[in-house]
């Protein structure tokens, strides 16, 4: 849901922490973009800052609330879910928004991925799929592309790929969108229909990791990795994903899937009236 439309031109540091910087990031790593598009999507939908609420998990994704200026929360590995539906419950005047990475929403975070999609509650969810744990050591991942090495797969991935969009979208999600860090305005065109969506929106950012997942598999610096996902040479990976129809030529991006069932908290709200309304 938007406050108003905002048609003043973006600019960034209207809208983070200018103490925080410089910024603790990798040279390459898209995740910078993706925060850029998430907060040019804020202030075309003209979201004021206090009413704004950024939650985030640990990891790479993690860092990125403490960089924006409003309503911050850094929470424990795999709850920003969690610690977001409290908060929205609580305070549905926000907007909330939740950053997370692959490795924190899939993996020690998942059961809280398909219950917030299950629960269709007002919080929109940003996932950072970099296809691996990046901040602490460069583990596999349940996105991390099969045969691929890391430190935890040294003779290469054995495990299919996890595709986060089709788990959100059976899930039930309100909302399900994707697209790459190289289409920044179709990024943030994205995200601000996500966040406009009254129910739960699930939009995966296809990111890429230059210093601990590219260098290891030879897929060059940010510019050729970015450029390969571009052109749908990632859709390899969910060759192996149950249920999951192979493009072997298009990474499927956009709005994939939108349904308009009731929103969780107005729906739970109605209970508790008619509950006090009956006690009355």
């Amino acid at each position: 849901m938007k406050d108003s439309v905002n048609e003043a031109e973006f600019q960034i540091n209207d809208y983070i922490r200018l103490d925080q910087m410089p910024h603790f990031l990798c040279p390459g790593c898209g995740h910078g973009i993706a925060l850029r598009a998430l907060l040019w999507a804020v202030h075309e939908l003209g979201i004021d800052k206090d009413k704004l609420a950024v939650v985030s998990g640990i990891g790479c994704s993690g860092r990125l609330s403490a960089y924006v200026d409003a309503n911050s929360f850094h929470t424990t590995h795999g709850r920003p879910l969690a610690f977001a539906t409290g908060l929205a419950l609580a305070r549905p005047d926000l907007h909330v928004i939740v950053i997370t990475g692959d490795g924190d929403s899939l993996a020690i975070g998942g059961n809280h991925l398909i219950h917030a999609c299950r629960r269709n509650l007002n919080m929109t969810c940003m996932m950072l799929n970099n296809e691996i744990y990046g901040m602490t050591g460069g583990q596999v991942s349940p996105t991390t592309t099969s045969n691929r090495y890391t430190t935890t797969t040294p003779a290469g991935n054995t495990e299919p790929v996890f595709d986060a969009c089709a788990l959100a979208t059976a899930a039930g999600a309100g909302f399900v969108g994707r697209e790459v860090t190289m289409q920044v305005t179709g990024l943030k065109n994205l995200l601000r229909d996500a966040i406009a969506h009254d129910g739960f929106s699930f939009v995966e950012v296809i990111s890429d990791c230059t210093e601990i997942y590219g260098r290891k598999n030879d897929l060059g610096v940010s510019p050729e990795m970015m450029l390969s996902q571009k052109a749908g040479m990632r859709p390899e990976a969910y060759r192996n994903t149950v249920d999951v129809p192979f493009k072997p030529n298009a990474l499927e991006c956009g709005m994939l899937a939108k349904n308009d069932r009731p929103e969780y908290g107005a729906t739970y709200r109605a209970m508790v009236d008619r509950i006090r309304g009956k006690g009355a």
